[in-house]
């Protein structure tokens, strides 16, 4: 019986974690990436937007396959993920692939000088840095979870094809293989 118990407080403490590691957030396989008002803050300097001109991100992009990330913190697990998928950006030029981070949070001015700075610390070159209109929780009708940390929606002719979502310190080192790996189904 104490096995048994034991057992089934191991579980429910695994389950936990992995609830905790994952979310459901953004737009979700098979939906539509509609349009919305972002600030370009910085980064990717060939994609014809200047820094701190608002416009529609999303519609630039087009039909290109997209890797599209929120983000309430920049830390060193997003830095991993983001060179991973700035890799692959540069691998699949000729298929278009793209990227672009959506700093989400309470205070914009903020989140444009953290964004700078982090693009500058970790020499990210081929994905912009963006603030939405909705600073605080990204387009409603996006749906970001609250609890989401970073959610990364994998898209191509603007229709969804994988969506990642994890709670701060769920970003994994197999999660961010997982991200890639969507990232470059996009393009095969």
């Amino acid at each position: 019986m104490r096995f048994a118990i034991t057992t089934a407080m191991v579980l429910a403490f695994g389950a936990a974690c992995v609830a905790r590691a994952e979310v459901t957030s953004g737009p979700q396989v098979g939906d539509s990436v509609g349009a919305f008002i972002v600030t370009k803050v910085t980064g990717n300097p060939d994609d014809g937007v200047d820094d701190g001109k608002s416009l529609c991100y999303r519609c630039k992009m087009g039909q290109r396959p997209v890797v599209m990330v929120f983000a309430r913190s920049a830390d060193e697990k997003l830095a991993k993920l983001l060179k991973k998928i700035e890799e692959e950006v540069e691998e699949h030029q000729s298929e278009k692939l793209t990227s672009f981070v959506n700093m989400i949070g309470t205070d914009a001015d903020a989140m444009k000088k953290a964004s700078a700075d982090f693009v500058a610390k970790h020499g990210i070159k081929r994905i912009a840095f963006v603030v939405p209109e909705d600073a605080q929780h990204g387009p409603p009708e996006f749906k970001i979870a609250p609890d989401a940390d970073v959610t990364v929606v994998c898209y191509k002719g603007g229709t969804v094809k994988a969506n990642h979502a994890f709670a701060k310190g769920g970003l994994t080192d197999e999660k961010i293989k997982a991200v890639v790996e969507a990232s470059c189904n996009l393009v095969e």
